[in-house]
């Protein structure tokens, strides 16, 4: 007989309803006899009262006489079958009185699981109770099992979902301890290196997380897995625990999961009490949680480090400094998308030509190291063509066809801001960009909307509008990334834009701080912001 045959066999404590006190007692002393621990009642309000006193040491079966004095042994069975907390109780019905057929069959109809007639063999008894209990711990064990199936589940899309470590500690955490219903610490090293413990004291309670000594995932690797890869689990004493995790609030021997994906790499740790993990089963849907969650944060560390190397090679293709053009003043802000966003194609330019300062802001659709790396060849191109004293719309169309021809199906939105020397007027020529905000002197702005087609499209581009510019304006220019909110109509977040711009800072510096503290905060996109002042900048005291 396996173990768990054994388990299921096993002594229990079962409840006794019967009148008949000479009955009761014969009963009792049979079960008492093969092990079991016995509650009596003499009638079905006793015996539903025991039931409902109980806390967590429930009968696990019931022997219930069919004729009492207060109710029939039929309705006491309906009672218990109807409340959620006893409705796994296995029923045997015993009767002297009601032995036909029609009898047995309405015992069994209304929710007994074994009917037997008195005088009764006690081999026959206690061979039918011991077949009630099996079949309910059976029971209990599969639908444990289906519920800790649906809790491995939802741990394991929890861990592949969870955004930034944060997330992920606190969803590997609380899935362990929501899987083995009891506490659950894990011991993980974040993206960024730094050793971190997590605690969840139970299903419902929110992990808490604190670092960690250094060497101590490697402590725990060599208690299980060593060097190599995989999942293994193993069970640890309360002193080595303790030893390795003075302050973690786990208390006794522990079962231990350990998982590494690749050789070289961090594992991920996930320890219970190993009273809550003490069947193959159990520890096999720890095991299978505590792997998912080692892939999930091996792939969360391959983002990082891909995203990392991204943003870095993104910076090498902007301009690393200003150029100082007299009698104007430049401000820039970028600011990449967060963590957890592919890197976009927002780019800025100022240079000075033969014509005068050139300013460009743009943005290449899509988000991807394509992206950057089209950012990073427009950009190139257009320092190229610029310099070769194009005027501005001529330089959109040569852009416009060297995309078309390397880039095909690949679109990119640019404005072009020629400054003649003095600053008295402003060549704009707009490849379908969001247009540039005018902030003039006696505090008036407005945007300067007149724009051509997008890059790509092989369109030709009308010539650059000219608009007077007073000593004191301000231009500022901007990416989609700083105004564009998720179903939020764009014009009405253009027209917020330009209230808070001309009701801002004057200096320019603390007016670009100033807009990236109001409309920056918490966007899903690269944000470029470039700003012109014509004339000295004003003294920010």
């Amino acid at each position: 007989m396996t173990k768990i045959a054994q388990r299921d066999s096993a002594p229990g404590t079962v409840l006794v309803i019967d009148d008949d006190e000479t009955n009761r007692y014969i009963l009792t002393s049979w079960l008492v006899r093969a092990g079991h621990t016995v509650l009596g009642a003499a009638d079905g309000a006793e015996g539903l009262a025991l039931l409902e006193r109980a806390d967590h040491s429930l009968p696990e079966a019931a022997v219930i006489d069919v004729q009492l004095p207060d109710m029939t042994g039929f309705e006491v069975c309906e009672r218990i079958k109807a409340d959620p907390r006893t409705a796994h109780l296995p029923v045997v019905h015993v009767s002297a009185v009601a032995v036909n057929t029609e009898d047995h069959t309405e015992g069994l109809s209304r929710g007994a699981d074994a009917y037997l007639d008195q005088p009764i063999d006690p081999n026959e008894f206690l061979a039918t109770v011991t077949a009630a209990l099996r079949y309910a711990r059976a029971r209990l064990r599969a639908e444990r099992l289906t519920l800790r199936l649906a809790a491995l589940n939802r741990a394991t899309l929890d861990v592949y979902r969870a955004v930034g470590f944060p997330s992920f500690s606190a969803a590997a955490t609380g899935g362990a301890a929501s899987l083995m219903s009891g506490p659950a610490t894990a011991v993980l090293l974040s993206p960024q290196g730094l050793p971190v413990h997590s605690h969840a004291a139970g299903p419902d309670a929110p992990p808490v997380s604190r670092p960690a000594r250094p060497e101590l995932l490697d402590q725990l690797a060599s208690s299980a897995l060593g060097s190599g890869t995989g999942a293994e689990v193993v069970v640890l004493p309360a002193d080595r625990w303790k030893a390795l995790l003075p302050l973690d609030p786990i208390e006794g021997d522990v079962v231990l999961v350990v998982a590494r994906t690749k050789r070289n790499r961090p594992p991920v740790c996930v320890a219970v009490p190993a009273a809550a993990a003490r069947t193959t089963d159990e520890r096999e849907l720890l095991q299978q949680l505590v792997n998912a969650s080692a892939l999930a944060l091996e792939a969360l560390r391959t983002y990082n480090e891909e995203h990392a190397l991204a943003l870095a090679l993104q910076r090498t293709f902007l301009p690393d400094r200003l150029p100082d053009a007299p009698g104007t003043a430049l401000a820039v802000r970028y600011l990449p998308a967060s963590d957890h966003a592919e890197i976009g194609g927002d780019f800025y330019e100022a240079l000075q030509t033969p014509a005068g300062l050139l300013l460009a802001i743009g943005d290449v659709a899509g988000h991807s190291l394509v992206a950057a790396t089209v950012m990073g060849e427009i950009r190139h191109a257009l320092r190229a063509y610029a310099l070769e004293d194009h005027p501005p719309h001529h330089v959109l169309e040569r852009l416009d066809a060297l995309l078309a021809h390397t880039r095909p199906g690949l679109t990119v939105t640019l404005c072009l801001v020629l400054v003649e020397p003095g600053g008295g007027r402003l060549h704009i020529a707009n490849a379908g960009h969001i247009p540039p905000l005018l902030l003039r002197p006696d505090g008036s702005a407005a945007y300067l909307p007149e724009h051509g087609p997008l890059l790509g499209l092989r369109l030709s581009h009308p010539p650059a509008h000219v608009h007077p510019a007073e000593p004191g304006s301000r231009l500022v220019l901007i990416t989609d990334g700083l105004v564009e909110v998720r179903n939020r109509d764009l014009d009405d977040s253009l027209a917020e834009f330009l209230d808070a711009a001309a009701s801002g800072p004057r200096e320019l510096e603390a007016l670009c701080d100033f807009l990236l503290r109001s409309f920056g905060k918490d966007k899903e996109d690269d944000i470029a912001l470039l700003a012109l002042h014509l004339g000295p900048d004003p003294d920010p005291a």
